[in-house]
């Protein structure tokens, strides 16, 4: 039988509200990226660097406020839809799908992604949850 770990995905969600455009401008752009995407206020990311079309790269450098660790999560642009759909592969081969879902003032954004086989799904669901629920809180107090 395959390994099912292997392929089991994760799905994450929140209603925004902001209107798509400026959703998909702070999903996107660096300046905006460095502000929101963290899970826990005991971590930053200093720098962020986005080649926002297929077959670009990005790269999040994402560190512990003390200094403790840190490390650069990174991939490859495989879809880029503007203001509707992001897809992308990150370097271990996981697969990550964003959609952009306009309803008025309000969007809805959803992750799906490739669970890490080597970190509990409940761990990664609540991690990055943390770090949407971040950035949901950040576009509103911007809007």
């Amino acid at each position: 039988m395959e390994n099912t770990s292997k392929n089991t995905t994760i799905t994450i969600s929140a209603n925004i509200q902001a209107p798509v455009a400026k959703v998909w401008q702070c999903w996107t752009e660096p300046q905006h990226i460095t502000q929101w995407n963290n899970a826990s206020a005991d971590w930053y990311t200093p720098r962020a660097e986005n080649d926002l079309r297929v077959g670009g790269t990005f790269l999040s450098r994402m560190e512990a406020k003390d200094g403790s660790m840190g490390f650069d999560f990174t991939g490859t642009y495989t879809d880029v839809q503007e203001h509707a759909r992001i897809a992308y592969i990150l370097e271990d081969g996981r697969t990550v799908t964003i959609s952009f879902e306009p309803n008025g003032t309000e969007t809805r954004l959803t992750e799906v992604f490739d669970a890490d086989p080597s970190h509990s799904v409940e761990m990664q669901q609540a991690g990055w949850q943390a770090i949407l629920d971040n950035f949901k809180n950040y576009v509103e107090a911007a809007a």
